[in-house]
C-alpha cells in the first residue's frame, strides 16, 4: 500500500512535534525566570496530563510547567497533594488509592483496599474532580478466574458510592513481562470481562499503553474494539518507558487519532521516564499527542 504523497511522514510529525516543542519551551523557561505565562493553546481535542513519579522536580515545579503548556491536571497524587496543584489552576486527574503490591483479588486484603478506596473517593468528590485508581493485585497461584470472581465482589461493595457521587474508579493494566511479574490484570481481555461482571459505567480500565503494548500489542485495534471500557490512558515509550518520539517502536499520532475517533473524551496522562531534560520532553510528548 503507497503513502499519499501529500501525507506527512513519521520523520516529518516528529519533525513538527520538535518545533511545537521549542515553542512551548519558551513558556516554560520563562515561568523558570519567575514570570506566569499563559498556557499554550493547544488543540483541544485530547485533555493532556502527567504523572508525578516520572520526574525528579517537586510537584510545585511540575505544576507550575504542566500549566504553561497546557495541561489539566497532574496523576497519580494522594489527597494531600491536591492543594499544590490546585494553587495553578490544574486539578488530579487520577488520584491514588492503595499500591500495587496488595490487591483486591484477594478477600484478606479488602478492608484495607476497600477502605482506601473510599478514603480517596470522598477526597476526590469533594473537590468534583472524576477518578480513582485500583490495583487487581499478583496472581500467586491463584486462577484467574477466581481473582476475577473476588475482584468484582469487592468492585460491587464501592461502585454505587461511586455512581452517587459520579467518580470513575479505575483499574490500571499492567504488563506483568517485564515490570509487574504475576500481576493479575495483565490482558485487557481479562480487564473487560470485569467490567462487564461488575456492570457499572462508574468501573473502568486504565489502559496503559506502554504495558499492553508489552503484554499483547495490536493497540489500536484493541482501543477501538473495546473503548468503552477504557477510563483513562497512560503512554510510555517502548522499549523502556522512555520518551515517545522517534526512538521507539510506538507512532503514538496514530494511536491518540484512534483514541479521538473513537469519542472520548477524557484524559490522556504522559507516564515515560525522560532520558533528557524532562520539561523539553514532557513539551514534546504533548505535542506529539495533541492530535
Amino acid at each position: 500500500m503507497h503513502e499519499n504523497q501529500h501525507s506527512p511522514t513519521r520523520r516529518d510529525v516528529m519533525k513538527y512535534a520538535a518545533a511545537g516543542a521549542a515553542t512551548m519551551m519558551i513558556g516554560t523557561q520563562a515561568m523558570a525566570q519567575g514570570d506566569t505565562p499563559s498556557p499554550v493553546a493547544l488543540k483541544g481535542r485530547i485533555n493532556h496530563s502527567v504523572c508525578k513519579w516520572c520526574y525528579k522536580c517537586s510537584l510545585d515545579e511540575l505544576a507550575k510547567n504542566a500549566k504553561a503548556m497546557g495541561l489539566v491536571g497532574v496523576d497519580l497524587l494522594q489527597p494531600e497533594e491536591f492543594a499544590t496543584v490546585k494553587k495553578y489552576g490544574l486539578k488530579c486527574t487520577m488520584t491514588m488509592s492503595y499500591s500495587i503490591q496488595k490487591g483486591i483479588n484477594r478477600k484478606e486484603n479488602w478492608d484495607e483496599c476497600l477502605g482506601l478506596i473510599r478514603k480517596s473517593l470522598d477526597a476526590t468528590a469533594a473537590e468534583g474532580w472524576d477518578q480513582v485508581i485500583c490495583f487487581s493485585g499478583n496472581r500467586a497461584g491463584m486462577d484467574d478466574g477466581e481473582g476475577m470472581k473476588n475482584c468484582a465482589e469487592a468492585l460491587k461493595q464501592v461502585v454505587g458510592d461511586f455512581e452517587k457521587k459520579k467518580v470513575t474508579l479505575c483499574m490500571e493494566l499492567l504488563n506483568s513481562k517485564r515490570n509487574h511479574h504475576d500481576y493479575m490484570c495483565d490482558k485487557s481481555k481479562w480487564g473487560v470481562e470485569l467490567c462487564k461482571m461488575v456492570g457499572s459505567e462508574n468501573f473502568k480500565l486504565l489502559y496503559d499503553i506502554y504495558h499492553m503494548q508489552i503484554d499483547e500489542g495490536d493497540v489500536i485495534a484493541t482501543i477501538r474494539e473495546n473503548h468503552q471500557y477504557f477510563g483513562h490512558y497512560h503512554t510510555g515509550g517502548v522499549p523502556g518507558r522512555n520518551e515517545i518520539d522517534e526512538t521507539q517502536e510506538l507512532y503514538y499520532p496514530a494511536i491518540m487519532q484512534a483514541i479521538v475517533d473513537t469519542g472520548y473524551k477524557g484524559v490522556v496522562a504522559q507516564e515515560f521516564i525522560p532520558k533528557r531534560d524532562p520539561m523539553t520532553s514532557l513539551a514534546q510528548a504533548v505535542k506529539i499527542c495533541d492530535v
